[in-house]
């Protein structure tokens, strides 16, 4: 069998990839975690942290940067503020959660106003 070449990912698709990967690690060391909270920067970074089943942190806040060896010098002055976030959501382990649960831990983690862009 011939091996088939496979195409390079994008940047978009790389930082995905990996935003997934580290969604998989925080579960995976959080064992009572319901789900992840995602926090995207306009600068690149990322903030993460497990959640239990009442919204609690399940895992302390990971702050990581794709393809970097730290954060950058903007989120360590300001620790990533909510001014510059793009995009929050929770990545949810547990499907079978009641859809009042879930609105009603993200609003407590994330809160109701979306991002200003």
């Amino acid at each position: 069998m011939k091996k088939q070449k496979v195409a390079p990912l994008d940047n978009k698709s790389r930082a995905l990839k990996s935003e997934l990967a580290m969604i998989a690690g925080i579960m995976e060391g959080s064992p009572d975690a319901i789900g992840v909270a995602v926090v995207r920067l306009e600068c690149g970074c990322r903030k993460m942290a497990a959640l239990d089943k009442k919204g609690d942190p399940a895992s302390k806040v990971v702050a990581y940067r794709d393809g970097a060896d730290s954060i950058c010098a903007k989120c360590k002055e300001d620790n990533g503020a909510f001014h510059r976030v793009t995009e929050a959501f929770i990545d949810w382990d547990k499907e079978d959660l009641d859809e009042a649960v879930k609105r009603e831990i993200e609003i407590k983690v994330l809160g109701s106003q979306p991002p200003t862009q």
